[in-house]
C-alpha cells in the first residue's frame, strides 16, 4: 500500500503559473527580433536597472573581477573545474569515432564534431550559481567547442566576481553580464553586436526555460529543465535530521521546487516532518523554502521497496538521493532520473557544486527520455561512407536500385544505376530497376 503523508499541489494548479509565462516570453523574443541591441539594453535596464557601456567585459574588466576573490577562493573554483573537467574528459574520452568494412570495398563509418558555437546561460540574479559556469562552460570547452559565448544577469547591479571568474577559467571566448530572455534571445537571435550561437545551454528561471523551449529548433538546446527537483529515498538505516537536511537543501531553490520523501517507515517519515518544521524555524533561506515544502513537498509511505522504486521511477525526479540498505538495487533497477546519488555520505550539494558530475539535469518527467548535460551533448556525431571497388559499386547499386524502385523512386533508382552501368558495365534500361547479373540476357 502506498499511503501520501502529504501532497503538494494539484498538477492543475501547476499549470496556472506557466500558462502565464510563455506570452511574456514570447512577447521580449519577438521585441530583440526587431530591435536587436536596443531591445536588449532596454530590457536589461527594465529587468535588471543594469546598462553599462559594453555588456561585453574586457579582458582587463575580468582581470580586475578576478583579482577581488581571495586566493582560497580561486582554489576552490579551480578544484571545482577539475573535478568537472576530469569526468567530463572521461566521457570525451569513451566516445569514439567508428569506421568499419561491412562488405568488401564498402566502407562505412561516423565522426564526432564539436557543435562550432554554444551560449552558455549561468544564472546569477537571485544567487550568484558560480557551479553552473563549471557545468556548461568547462564542459563545453573538454568537447572542443571553438566558440564558446557565456552570460550572467548582474548580481546586486554588478558582476559577480566568482562567477565571471568561474566562466573565464573555464574557457568562454566572449563574457557577457546580461539577463534572462534577454541574454538567451540575443544569444540565440542574435543583435549588431553578438553574433548568434548553435546551442543554448544551462539553467535559469521559469522565464530562461520557457524562452530556451520557444527557441528549440531554431537553435538546440540542452534540455527542458524547469524548477529544481529532489528526492530522497530513505529506510530506517538513516535519520530524520539527514532526510529533512537534504529536503530543504534543494527546496530553497525556488518558490517551487518539488521535495519529495519517499519511505518505507512510517517513523521516519512523521520524524522527518516534524524536523524540516524545526528546521525551517533556523534556516536563513526559510522564506523561500517554507513556500517550497508546503506548496510542493510530499512525503510517501510505502509498504515494500518495490514500491518504492516503482513510485520513484514514476515521479522521475532530477536529483535521487538514496540512503537505504540496498542503494546498489536502486541503482540496477531506477530508469527514470536525473541523477543518483548513493549513500548518506553522498548528497545533491556534492553533485551541483564540486564532485565532478554536471548538475545540469532534466526535470518534470523528462529522466523518462533524457539524461542531463554531459560533453556528449555538444557532439554531432555525423556518417559517412565510401564505395571503393567496382564490384562493391555493382552489388550496392543494384540491391539499391531495386528497392528505390519498390518505393517508386525512378529518380532514386537512377543514382544507383548509373553506377551499375559505369563500374558494373551493365546496360540497365533507364528508368528500370537492376536485374540481378544471373537473371539478365548476356550482354545486357
Amino acid at each position: 500500500m502506498i499511503d501520501y503523508l502529504k501532497k503538494g499541489l494539484a498538477e492543475a494548479e501547476r499549470a496556472v503559473e506557466k500558462d502565464n509565462v510563455k506570452d511574456i516570453v514570447s512577447q521580449t523574443l519577438a521585441q530583440i527580433e526587431s530591435g536587436g541591441d536596443t531591445a536588449i539594453r532596454e530590457l536589461s535596464e527594465k529587468f535588471d536597472r543594469y546598462t553599462p557601456i559594453s555588456f561585453r567585459l574586457s579582458t582587463e574588466e575580468i582581470e580586475t573581477l578576478m583579482a577581488k576573490l581571495t586566493d582560497q577562493e580561486m582554489a576552490d573554483v579551480k578544484f571545482a573545474q577539475e573535478q568537472v573537467r576530469n569526468f567530463a574528459q572521461a566521457q570525451r574520452d569513451s566516445m569514439l569515432d567508428v569506421e568499419v568494412e561491412t562488405l568488401p570495398g564498402v566502407i562505412l563509418g561516423h565522426k564526432n564534431i564539436p557543435v562550432q558555437s554554444v551560449g552558455c546561460y549561468v544564472p546569477g540574479g537571485k544567487f550568484p550559481m558560480v557551479a553552473s559556469a563549471h557545468m556548461s562552460v568547462v564542459t563545453a570547452a573538454v568537447a572542443g567547442v571553438p566558440r564558446i559565448v557565456a552570460m550572467t544577469p548582474p548580481f546586486n547591479g554588478e558582476p559577480n566576481p566568482a562567477v565571471i571568474a568561474a566562466m573565464h577559467m573555464g574557457g568562454a571566448h566572449e563574457i557577457y553580464v546580461l539577463g534572462g530572455i534577454q541574454a538567451v534571445g540575443a544569444m540565440a537571435i542574435g543583435t549588431e553586436s553578438i553574433e548568434p550561437v548553435h546551442m543554448l545551454v544551462g539553467p535559469g528561471n521559469a522565464y530562461v526555460a520557457e524562452a530556451k523551449r520557444q527557441l528549440y529548433g531554431r537553435v538546440g538546446i540542452d534540455l527542458f529543465a524547469g524548477p529544481t527537483e529532489t528526492m530522497v529515498i530513505a529506510d530506517e538505516t538513516v535519520d530524520a535530521e539527514l532526510c529533512a537536511t537534504d529536503l530543504l537543501g534543494q527546496a530553497e531553490h525556488g518558490y517551487n521546487s518539488p521535495a519529495v520523501l519517499i519511505t518505507n517507515s512510517s517513523k521516519l517519515a512523521k520524524e522527518t516532518m516534524v524536523e524540516i518544521d524545526r528546521l525551517l524555524e533556523i534556516l536563513p533561506t526559510a522564506e523561500t523554502a517554507s513556500i517550497s515544502w508546503r506548496d510542493y513537498g510530499e512525503v510517501i509511505v510505502c509498504d515494500t521497496y518495490e514500491e518504492m522504486l516503482q513510485i520513484a521511477n514514476e515521479i522521475a525526479s532530477e536529483h535521487v538521493q538514496v540512503m537505504t540498505d540496498r542503494d546498489d538495487w536502486f541503482l540496477e533497477n531506477m530508469h527514470s532520473y536525473g541523477a543518483l546519488f548513493l549513500g548518506a555520505r553522498t548528497n545533491v550539494a556534492n553533485g551541483d557544486k564540486v564532485i565532478g558530475t554536471n548538475h545540469t539535469l532534466p526535470t518534470e518527467k523528462a529522466g523518462r527520455y533524457t539524461g542531463g548535460l554531459w560533453v556528449g551533448k555538444f557532439l554531432k556525431t555525423h556518417s559517412y561512407q565510401k564505395v571503393l571497388t567496382d564490384e562493391a559499386a555493382t552489388i550496392i547499386g543494384e540491391i539499391g536500385s531495386r528497392l528505390c524502385m519498390l518505393e517508386g523512386f525512378v529518380g532514386h533508382a537512377e543514382q544507383c544505376n548509373v553506377r551499375v552501368r559505369r563500374y558494373g558495365g551493365r546496360n540497365v534500361p533507364y528508368g528500370e530497376p537492376a536485374l540481378p547479373q544471373e537473371n539478365t540476357e548476356a550482354g545486357v
